[in-house]
Parts: C-alpha cells; sequence; structure tokens
C-alpha cells in the first residue's frame, strides 16, 4: 500500500526463483523472436491450458482470460496475459501484478517450481515468453475502456502508474487498497491535540503506577503512551517480548483515563483475533495478566484526580472472540453483519496476531469501526503474512525498526516515560504513521544463552551492503553450531532403504539426547524448572495411562473424563513436527502417514495402512481446516480423538474428539468424529497453520528441494513457534542456506 504517511520506499526486485536458470525447450534463436502468444490470442490461451494442465496456473485463472476475452471484443493479449498473471497472484498472496518485477523475474510470477514439479519436459516457462517484451510495450496494451481503467470506474482491471512501473489489480483488491489507505490516513492524521486526556496529569501517574521504575528505556510504557493518544496504533515485537502484557496495561490505563473523565461510562472494548486458535491463546494470555494487574492502586489514583467520584470499577475483558464472528460473518458469503452502514458498537478494539490479518479482512474490520473507536493492532511484523491476499501489517511496519519518530513526539515521550529517545531513532521528517506504531525490542523469553532467540535474530537480519548472503549463512550456523542448551540442528542421512531413524527417533522421544545433558537441569525467565523435550510417545502415554476407569460412565462422569482430555492435550502441546510444503514425502500428506507408521510400530497407534492413512483411530491428533459455528469449532483448533466407554454396550468403547475450550466449567468440548468433515491428521503441520501457536519443543523439517514457499519468514515463524526446546530438520544439507536468503515479497500498491 503505498501511503503517503510512509517515506519512501522502493520495493525490492523479486529475486531469480530457481526456475530461471532452467533451460527453455525452445532453441535461443527462437527465443529471441517474440513469443505468439503475446499477439495471438488462440496461442496466448493455448499456452494457458498447458500451464494449467501443469499446475503453473489455476483454472480459475484461465477461467478469467476465457470470460474477459468472450465478453470484450479485441481484448489486447497483452492484457489478457496480464489478468491471468494479476489474478494468479492473488493465489499467491499479492494483492496486484508488478509489471516491472515481472519482467525482471518472469518465473517468479508464477512461483516456479510448484510442490512437486522437478521442471522436467516443461511447457514455455514465462521467462521465455516475456523474452522480449519491454515495459513500454506492455503498458501500451492495457487499454481497453470495457476492460480496464486507471482509477474510479466499473471496469473489471485497474492499472495504477507510479515510478518506472505499473501495476496492474482486480478492481475488488484496488477498491480495498483505496479504502484502507483512506480509513488509517484518516485515523493517523487525526488531531490528537483532541484526546485531552492523553496530555492529562493522570496520564503520567497512571503509566508510572503500570509500570515500575526502570534504569532504561521501557518499550512496553512507550506503547502504551502512544496508543493513548492516538486512534490507531500498531504495536509489534517479537516472540517474549511482551505484547500481551503490553495491551493488558493499555486497556486499563484507557479505561482510568476514560473514567476520570466527568459523567464518563466505561469504555466498551472487544478483543479479537483472526483464527480460534489465536483467539484461545490470547484469551488464556489476558485472563492471567489482568489478576497480577494492580487495579487497587489506579483506583486509589482515579479518585485522586477524578473530578467526580466515579462508581464504575476499572474493569478489563478477557473474552476474545474471532473477526468473523465479531463482523457477524454471513454463511455462503464474503459479506458481514457489520459494515459501514452498520458499525460495531464499541470504544477499543484490540486484534492480536495481526500479521495473518489479509487485505480484504482488514477492510472489512475498518470499515466497520466508529470514527470515534480506537483500533490497535498487536502482531509480529517478520512473520509469514496471510495466506489470502495482503501483507497489512507488515507493509504498515516497514519503517518499524528505525522508528522514525519526529522530534516532537521524542520529547513528548521523554517528559512521560523519564527515558529519552535514542538519537537513532527520531526523524524530522518522520510521517503520521511513524508515530503511532511501537515496535517492543527486548524479548523476556530469549535472552542471551537461548539459542533460539538468537537464531530468530540471525535469520531475521534482511541482506543489505553491510549483510552479504555469505556472512548471513555463516552468522545462522554460527548459532546452530554455538552448543546452546536449547538448540540442535541435524541434517538428514536417509540409509539404504530411504528411511531415516534419526527422524523417527525425534518424532517418538523428541531426542533428548541430541542436546546437553539430555535436557535435564534448564530454567526459564522464571525461574521455574524445564521439562526434557519430548516427541508423541509423551502424550500417547499420557492417553493410556491416564485413562479413566472404563467402570465409570462417560456422560455421569464428565469432570473425569475433561480431566483426562486435558491431560491429554496438554501433553500433545509438548511437541510438534512443523514442515513447509503439503505435497510429497516432506510435505504434510507424506509426513502424516509415514509418522503414523512409525508410531504403530512402536505400539502406540493401532489400526491398518487405510485406517492411520484416511480412517480414526485413537490418539489421532486433528487439525480443524474450516470455521464450523455449528459446531463451535475454528480453523485452526486441534483436538485428540480418544476411546470412551459406549454407555448402550457395556465393554465396548467408541471414539470421540477431545478439544479444548476457554470455559472454565466446560473445558472439553466432545465431538462426534462423523460431525467433523473439515480436518487433517496433524502429526506434521505448516509452518502457515502454526501461526498463533507454541509448542514446548518444535522441529522444523525442510525438504530436500529448493522450493519458493521456502522464505527467511517462512523459517523465523517456524523456529519461533518454540518455547523452550528447538529442532532444525534440513533433509539435505544446504536447503537452510538457500531459505533464509530469499524474503516473501508481497506485491501491493
Amino acid at each position: 500500500m503505498n501511503f503517503d504517511l510512509f517515506a519512501d520506499y522502493a520495493p525490492p526486485a523479486a529475486p531469480d526463483s530457481p526456475a530461471s536458470a532452467a533451460p527453455p525447450t525452445e532453441s535461443a534463436a527462437s527465443a529471441a523472436q517474440p513469443h505468439p502468444a503475446l499477439s495471438d490470442t488462440a496461442a496466448l490461451l493455448q499456452l494457458c491450458e498447458r500451464w494449467v494442465s501443469r499446475g503453473w496456473l489455476r483454472d480459475l485463472d484461465l477461467a478469467l482470460v476465457r470470460f474477459f476475452e468472450r465478453e470484450s471484443q479485441h481484448a489486447p493479449p497483452l492484457l489478457l496475459l496480464g489478468a491471468a498473471l494479476a489474478s494468479h497472484q492473488l493465489g499467491r498472496g499479492h494483492v496486484c501484478l508488478d509489471l516491472a518485477a515481472t519482467l525482471e523475474a518472469p518465473d517468479f510470477a508464477l512461483s516456479l517450481p510448484p510442490e512437486g514439479d522437478d521442471l522436467n519436459d516443461p511447457p514455455p516457462l514465462p521467462s521465455h515468453v516475456l523474452a522480449t517484451l519491454t515495459l513500454s510495450e506492455w503498458q501500451a496494451a492495457l487499454n481497453h475502456p470495457t476492460l480496464i481503467s486507471d482509477g474510479p470506474g466499473n471496469t473489471p482491471l485497474v492499472v495504477s502508474h507510479s515510478g518506472n512501473t505499473s501495476k496492474l489489480y482486480l478492481r475488488r483488491y484496488w477498491q480495498f487498497e483505496q479504502t484502507l489507505h483512506q480509513e488509517i490516513a484518516n485515523r493517523v492524521n487525526a488531531d490528537s491535540s483532541l484526546n485531552s486526556s492523553a496530555d492529562s496529569p493522570l496520564l503520567k501517574s497512571a503509566l508510572d503506577t503500570l509500570f515500575p521504575a526502570s534504569d532504561s528505556l521501557d518499550w512496553q510504557k512507550n506503547a502504551c503512551a502512544l496508543a493513548a493518544r492516538s486512534p490507531f496504533a500498531i504495536i509489534t515485537g517479537g516472540p517474549g517480548t511482551g505484547k500481551t502484557t503490553t495491551v493488558v496495561r493499555l486497556l486499563t490505563l484507557l479505561q482510568t483515563l476514560q473514567l476520570a473523565q466527568p459523567n464518563a461510562h466505561p469504555l466498551r472494548i472487544r478483543l479479537a483475533a483472526p483464527t480460534g486458535k489465536a483467539a484461545a491463546r490470547l484469551n488464556e494470555s489476558i485472563a492471567g495478566q489482568v489478576n497480577d494487574l494492580t487495579i487497587s492502586e489506579l483506583a486509589s489514583l482515579l479518585a485522586e484526580h477524578s473530578a467526580a467520584s466515579s462508581s464504575s470499577a476499572i474493569d478489563i475483558p478477557t473474552e476474545v472472540t474471532t473477526l468473523h464472528r465479531l463482523l457477524g460473518a454471513r454463511a455462503d458469503t464474503r459479506h458481514f453483519r457489520h459494515n459501514a452502514a452498520n458499525p460495531l458498537a464499541l470504544d477499543v478494539l484490540v486484534v492480536d496476531e495481526a500479521s495473518m490479518v489479509d487485505i480484504e479482512m482488514m477492510t472489512a474490520l475498518l470499515s466497520a469501526l466508529p470514527a470515534s473507536a480506537k483500533l490497535v493492532l498487536l502482531g509480529d511484523k517478520d512473520q509469514l503474512a496471510s495466506v489470502e491476499a495482503g501483507a497489512v501489517l507488515g507493509d504498515l511496519c516497514r519503517r518499524a525498526d528505525a522508528a522514525h519518530y519526529t522530534p516532537a513526539t521524542a520529547q513528548w515521550l521523554a517528559e512521560l516515560t523519564d527515558h529519552p529517545l535514542p538519537e537513532a531513532l527520531i526523524d524530522p521528517n518522520g510521517q503520521p504513521l511513524d508515530q503511532a506504531i511501537t515496535m517492543l525490542r527486548v524479548s523476556h523469553r530469549f535472552n542471551a544463552h537461548s539459542g533460539i532467540g538468537q537464531l530468530a535474530q540471525a535469520i531475521n537480519q534482511p541482506l543489505s551492503d553491510e549483510l552479504s548472503e555469505r556472512e548471513k549463512h555463516q552468522a545462522v550456523h554460527g548459532v546452530l553450531n554455538n552448543g546452546y542448551a536449547d538448540l540442535h540442528h541435524l541434517v538428514l542421512k536417509p540409509d539404504a532403504q530411504n528411511e531415516d531413524s534419526a527422524l523417527e527417533r525425534l518424532v517418538i522421544t523428541g531426542s533428548p539426547e541430541r542436546f546437553p545433558n539430555a535436557g535435564e537441569g534448564r530454567i526459564n525467565h522464571k525461574g521455574e524448572p524445564i521439562a526434557p523435550p519430548t516427541g508423541y510417545r509423551y502424550y500417547l502415554n499420557t492417553l493410556a495411562r491416564e485413562r479413566p476407569d472404563t467402570a465409570l460412565a462417560f456422560e455421569e462422569n464428565s469432570e473425569v473424563y475433561d480431566a483426562w482430555a486435558k491431560q491429554v492435550l496438554n501433553a500433545y502441546s509438548r511437541f510438534q513436527l512443523l514442515c513447509a510444503l503439503r505435497k510429497g514425502p516432506w510435505g504434510v500428506e507424506g509426513l502424516n502417514l509415514r509418522i503414523a507408521k512409525t508410531l504403530r510400530s512402536e505400539n502406540l497407534l493401532f489400526g491398518n495402512d487405510h485406517t492411520l492413512e484416511k480412517g480414526w483411530f485413537e490418539g489421532r491428533p486433528v487439525l480443524v481446516t474450516q470455521n464450523d459455528y455449528g459446531l463451535k469449532l475454528m480453523n485452526g483448533d486441534i483436538g485428540i480423538t480418544m476411546a470412551v466407554p459406549d454407555p448402550r454396550t457395556p465393554g465396548r468403547s467408541l471414539l470421540r474428539v477431545a478439544f479444548p475450550t476457554s470455559d472454565a466449567e466446560n473445558p472439553i468440548h466432545w465431538v462426534l468424529p462423523s460431525r467433523l468433515h473439515a480436518v487433517e491428521t496433524v502429526f506434521a503441520m505448516t509452518v502457515h497453520k502454526s501461526q498463533g501457536s507454541e509448542f514446548q519443543h518444535t522441529a522444523l523439517l525442510l525438504p530436500q528441494t529448493p522450493n519458493p514457499i521456502l522464505t527467511r519468514e517462512l523459517v523465523y515463524t517456524g523456529i519461533t513457534r518454540a518455547r523452550d526446546w528447538l529442532t532444525v530438520l534440513e533433509a539435505k544439507r544446504g536447503i537452510l542456506n538457500d531459505a533464509v536468503t530469499r524474503e516473501v515479497m508481497r506485491v501491493s500498491g
């Protein structure tokens, strides 16, 4: 999003994908001639069909081209090709097609090679098709009054010209960008002087009460101060930097400032997250944080500063909902009950895991917010963006590392917090958006002795003139080889049977012997002992060992069975294998069956191959892949299949799937397997699906061959799912090096 609020930003050129070096099937001599698809519609359609048959293009992309060709007379083939690629880019998370970047790295436009394609006997590659095309020729072809315009109107395509490139949009996504730009601009450009409480004596007193005196700058305190004065705020930071702690104190601060106003009512505060899993985690975290607050001290402070005594308590909500529920999702449509015409009834909205929110959802959210409401986004800007189109949080936080606070903002913060900002973070040309963003810079979970934290730091460094690929590889492997107590790196070496015993041992036991002292004797940042690393045997043994007496009827002894299920679910969260791909032997599909067979060989699971691959069996962990409001299950929820007594047939059992809930009175939601239609086995989980989760021991498995999906952001997201232990596995040496120097480049305006 090209906000005027940002300083000038030039997106990096797309890197050559692995396919760029693949030899074209036609001779070099023919490559000098324009490809027929650039000027002949029939040839273009034939080319697109070949790309679809190979899985390089989607059926949807081809259908769009056919529709345009059928409905619009004399549409230039280059325009149709642009439409196909723009549509395909949406499926890969890009909001638009950057023509100049596409010509610079044509094969990147199709994300070649796709999973499972070794590029043997390929159709013509985009790099061959576009070899002779110039930017000016492509721009000239984007001229058809029925199909395309450069802004307002009702054409299905929009082209935006800026600098040395042009960007091609499907209109709906161009409109999302325009709406999002305007909504955020309105909020960050709002006159903060209208918010009198942001400069009241109570603000400093409340901040000092919430944050103990410190000898150094407290970024959490700064975040609360900045968010208190702006109707739009972003708090970003890596794992363990205290985003949840900060937002709980922020909400307490806002409620205190509100109740100090004459005749004020408490703020209506709502908490939301993109997925049910993320919502449940935030719910648990906030509930724990609220219990630790010094509410009584703030109440006394409020009484001192309030013109009239307030009978309202400082109340902080702990219930978290999903964004779909908050907005009122309508079945089988993309529309919501709440929108600009029917806004949400709230004063403050906090959205956690904002990196997972795509551009369509963020636009719907901002459109449904009352103009007077405050929006606070929490998230890690360096994590993977949403699966759908757009990298909204990443775009908004492009300048967060250097802060760019104006001298006026810096002085205001120093007066409030008693600590000056570093000179390097002050910029006289700072933009309004910069003043609304705080980056938390101190990890309280990972210190200098944590290999997980050091590895995350090394991987997260972008390439620059000061950091070459070689230097980055050295930095990453310097951490991996440093003997950290919480980190192990392993390159798999398949034996003659093409099975790797190291991977099998890992998923069974967690391979504690690979860590110093077999994982014994460590304590966390709170001084609590850390349990040694485990594998899946731990939860399966817990399931068998803690099983209630089968003489106890299931429904009449729900508390007993709920307690059992909680133990098993907690045990399961001790270990998780993450991977990058879905297909193939190193993807979710191949690994889940392989792991199930491995566990069966240890008598930890039971069932034939067909049952383990496609059926239900006790111990099966399942991941919900679509929201099911009827069952109150959300995309990302994890449950464990467990055998309970059959009330109709003594001595027999039946399967139920246990899902955790946030309801203390009913902590487990038991579901019949037959009612679960959108679930998959989850011994192996993609890194994308793991967002919003954390596991005591995380194992990240990288495949044998390079793939465009293997990026710095994916590796960073995967390793930061680990709380106490991390195992990094490479199916082939060098894959990690390739991944950490490739960056996600979501294209937007």
